[in-house]
């Protein structure tokens, strides 16, 4: 195929260029943060390189093409004429919600009218109906009214006019029907309450309806930076085993996603550690694939390592007793109070952290930071890079109120948590104990595990505690350890 010999000519060796301000972009981008005509390059890279099957398109605060469709058939019609958008591969737009983002609300509507508006363009392509968006993703999701409102909205407004009458015509008879006449929508669980109650949510939202199946999405990212890395898998967890149980008691398959990034923090999803995340979390369907694991890699690894996610089956997810969660009480209170006195550090340091895709900056209280506990924080990359940055993976917060014996039981639940504990400890810099004494006991368990500190990675970050350093420092630091955030 044509794209093979693209490969070999775009990227001999690696993914990634590197940028005149010392920021690593992938191969294809104009500059250091992605948007508008890079990510329709992106994607049809992802789908017809990488092995991709689904390319989130966020509209959730970002500057992003909304004729993607259209200019992917346009530009690279060869290729989706063999992988047909809306059946081998798809497009699946992230939408604002309304109750929470305010100053976005309207623009749920507007993705929500480009669907009809794709779908033509897939006909004139194709020759025949094929819908290449029919599933939305919403953000922040708390109840089933919410899931059920865009649902409704989609169905009832942007189908439904179509029936109206303009002066002396039904608007279908004049500008074309609608298509397609409903879609799916995906709820994204980001907060403790709606994951632990995911199962319910869902169970109420599908009551009465004959889906052929039903999606859901949580988050891993956002409950690490609100309730500590341990907490946030083991919510995760316990939601998918409900999650599992639902879809066994309605007969209706259910697919999980889930939203893993490169570091332990985020999910630890990079290429050499993705059969291992696959055993955490084993009846995932989807695995989120972001830049850094992307771009940050060696292709050839990269391509294996989604095959190995495209081939694998899906297998049973192992329950949780909440007796577990009195532990993770405390150590939730323990992170917290850490966190409050690194904010301020947090936030300045993320001034530096370079950015990989553009965002729309609005007021709200989730409007691209992050308010945690009172602290407004940035987002989670710049949050999980500065962290490290400083010498402190974020994923040592907390872990200094836990006993021994409480981190053997956690990691009955969070198989992977010793080996996520050694990686961020080869970063750890015990030179910040000196100004945050709750450290003192992540040096001695440094010491304990016999872990070495990564000795450049040290040597980097000791620079930017001293606050004498450039924005070039915490890229070097983020490619020591193979991700920025």
């Amino acid at each position: 195929m044509i794209f093979v010999s693209l490969v070999d000519y775009m990227i001999p060796r690696t993914m990634s260029t590197q940028h005149p301000d010392n920021v690593y972009i992938p191969f294809f981008a104009h500059e250091s943060s992605l948007g508008g005509e890079d990510e329709v390059l992106e994607a049809f890279y992802a789908f017809s390189v990488l092995g991709v099957q689904e390319q989130m398109w966020d509209f959730e605060g970002k500057e992003v093409d909304e004729f993607v469709i259209k200019k992917l058939l346009e530009k690279y019609g060869q290729f989706f004429k063999k992988k047909k958008l809306g059946r081998d591969i798809r497009i699946t737009p992230r939408v604002p919600n309304p109750s929470v983002e305010k100053a976005e609300a309207k623009l749920l509507l507007e993705t929500l009218e480009s669907i009809p508006r794709s779908a033509d363009y897939a006909k004139l392509f194709y020759g025949e109906e094929i819908a290449p968006i029919f599933e939305v993703i919403l953000p922040m999701t708390t109840s089933s009214k919410e899931i059920e409102r865009v649902y409704e909205l989609y169905k009832r407004y942007i189908i439904g006019k179509q029936y109206k009458r303009v002066y002396d015509i039904k608007i279908y008879e004049w500008i074309g029907e609608f298509y397609p006449e409903e879609i799916n929508v995906i709820p994204l669980f980001e907060t403790k309450e709606a994951i632990l109650n995911s199962h319910e949510i869902l169970k109420e939202y599908l009551t009465g309806k004959n889906f052929e199946y039903q999606r859901v999405f949580l988050a891993r990212s956002d409950p690490a930076m609100n309730y500590g890395l341990i907490s946030a898998v083991i919510y995760d967890k316990y939601a998918l085993f409900n999650i599992q149980e639902l879809e066994e008691e309605l007969s209706v398959p259910i697919y999980p996603i889930i939203g893993v990034g490169s570091a332990p923090f985020r999910g630890h999803f990079i290429p050499e550690n993705v059969e291992n995340t696959i055993k955490e979390y084993p009846n995932v369907q989807t695995f989120t694939v972001q830049s850094s694991f992307k771009y940050d890699n060696d292709p050839k690894e990269v391509i294996r390592a989604i095959e190995k996610v495209n081939e694998r089956k899906r297998k049973k997810s192992a329950s949780v007793d909440e007796g577990v969660f009195k532990i993770l009480e405390k150590y939730e209170k323990e992170y917290t109070a850490e966190l409050k006195l690194l904010a301020p550090y947090i936030r300045e340091i993320a001034k530096f952290v370079p950015s990989r895709r553009k965002r729309k900056l609005h007021i709200g209280l989730f409007g691209y930071s992050r308010k945690i506990n009172g602290e407004v924080l940035p987002r989670a990359i710049k949050f999980t890079a500065s962290l490290y940055s400083l010498g402190v993976p974020p994923e040592l917060l907390g872990l200094s109120t836990l006993s021994e014996k409480d981190i053997e039981e956690l990691a009955e639940y969070y198989y992977g948590l010793y080996r996520d504990l050694e990686f961020a400890l080869k970063f750890f810099n015990p030179k910040t104990s000196q100004k945050f004494k709750f450290l003192n006991k992540i040096v001695k368990l440094q010491k304990e595990m016999g872990i070495e500190a990564e000795e450049r990675h040290q040597t980097l970050t000791s620079q930017i505690i001293s606050g004498k350093f450039e924005e070039s420092v915490i890229v070097q630091a983020a490619d020591i350890r193979g991700f920025l955030g």
